[in-house]
């Protein structure tokens, strides 16, 4: 099912219909039905409201569960869950995936194959892993819903990252994330067949045949400031995808004509709460800032490094210093070989010099933020200058004179120059 709506976007009544009449069509005899969406840091992704639908209807006749494909994010706490999922879905229905404890080992992409998708700079094959209740656990339909969308370790997010990573291992999510690292995520940002999409894409080749799966995609645009949900591909094959990422490309692409100076970016609270994922302002920014420039991260919520004790302390131990001495680490054998998401997470955080960084924060010290190698801010004082209730997003000028580029939500985009994403 492909529909797109621009302009105001697919309110809720009519994506109420578009899901319920798609499972009209399947004249399904489903016993048992998981659910997975992403967790609270894509809360933008409309997936909250499609579980809620597909949960009302589906659950008077079969038993539904829900997985939120976290990755290595901490858990879903209760309130989370209730914001982003309404109230009609019973707690004890959720499942935390934990990447480290619940995975099995269904194959290995070849170290050939990873050399020539990365054109040689890495030669190490990829265990493919996913949450063993995919494939044991008696499911006669699994949904994967979320949203396609720039990103910075496969190109463009959602479809089988949502597998491989949401709901996968050590191996697969350390092994992708390294390899995206490596290559550089200014040569995969917004775009499709990706190394690492085209490890995901054998994997669920040769592994994933047998799932009874299907993808919901969603495709988040703005309308008069706000979000609208502008697409809705709903599929099994690769067909969906391809689709809702034009439309994303269309809609999530933000381009400059000149580098831009200074840029403020503003993390929700509720989303954001470590610089795991509130590095995004980083990311989805670094094509379109200048050398010299700046970045000023409102981030009221952060109030740690990792979503793990962990990542954590790697983190607060190698600081976001650089793609070179990031590797050299590797290269070396120290403890972060041995965690090489982490080390991929550094190597996309870091500016390397080419702009500063500024967190403004109420739940982190300045020596914290300073030990990581950014720039502190008091997020007070910086918000009565730069107040997020005022300023629109894109260029704006203060009262005294000082332009400023501000992004209201930097995970539903990507900005860059344009010259830079040939």
């Amino acid at each position: 099912m492909r529909v797109i709506e621009y302009e105001k976007g697919i309110d809720l009544q009519r994506l109420e219909q578009l899901v319920v009449g798609w499972l009209e069509e399947q004249q399904q005899d489903w016993k048992k039905v998981l659910l997975l969406p992403p967790d609270i840091t894509r809360s933008h992704s409309m997936a909250g409201p499609i579980c809620d639908i597909l949960y009302r209807h589906l659950s008077p006749t079969c038993q539904v569960d829900l997985m939120p494909a976290l990755g290595t994010h901490m858990a879903m706490e209760d309130e989370e869950l209730r914001a982003m999922f309404g109230q009609n879905i019973p707690l004890d229905r959720f499942i935390v995936h934990n990447w480290q404890k619940d995975c099995v080992t269904l194959g290995k992409v070849p170290g050939e194959f990873v050399r020539e998708v990365s054109e040689g700079l890495l030669d190490f094959e990829i265990e493919v892993q996913v949450n063993h209740r995919l494939i044991d656990g008696g499911y006669d339909k699994i949904i994967s819903v979320g949203q396609v969308v720039p990103h910075e370790v496969v190109g463009m997010a959602n479809y089988s990252k949502n597998i491989f990573v949401g709901c996968g291992g050590e191996s697969m999510i350390s092994g992708t994330h390294f390899l995206g690292a490596v290559y550089g995520m200014e040569r995969m940002m917004g775009r499709d067949r990706t190394p690492v999409r085209k490890v995901f894409d054998y994997a669920q080749e040769h592994f994933l045949s047998d799932v009874p799966l299907t993808f919901m995609l969603t495709v988040i645009g703005q309308y008069e400031g706000e979000d609208a949900l502008n697409a809705l591909f709903i599929g099994s094959g690769r067909e969906p995808f391809e689709e809702a990422v034009k439309v994303s490309q269309k809609l999530n692409l933000n381009f400059v004509k000149e580098p831009l100076k200074k840029v403020v970016v503003y993390m929700e609270p509720e989303e954001f709460r470590t610089t795991w994922v509130g590095n995004k302002s980083i990311y989805r920014t670094r094509m379109a800032i200048a050398d010299g420039g700046e970045l000023i991260v409102l981030a009221p919520g952060v109030r740690q490094f990792g979503e793990s004790e962990g990542v954590d302390r790697l983190i607060g131990k190698y600081g976001y210093t650089g793609r070179d001495n990031i590797l050299a680490a590797v290269n070396r054998g120290e403890d972060i070989a041995s965690n090489l998401s982490v080390a991929a997470h550094i190597v996309h955080g870091s500016p390397d010099g080419r702009f500063n960084v500024t967190y403004a924060v109420r739940h982190l010290t300045k020596d914290q933020v300073e030990s990581i190698g950014f720039t502190y801010g008091d997020y007070d004082e910086y918000a009565k200058r730069y107040d997020p209730e005022k300023l629109k997003d894109g260029f704006n000028t203060l009262p005294d004179g000082e332009e400023i580029y501000y992004i209201s939500n930097p995970a539903l985009g990507l900005w860059a120059l344009e010259e830079n994403f040939k």
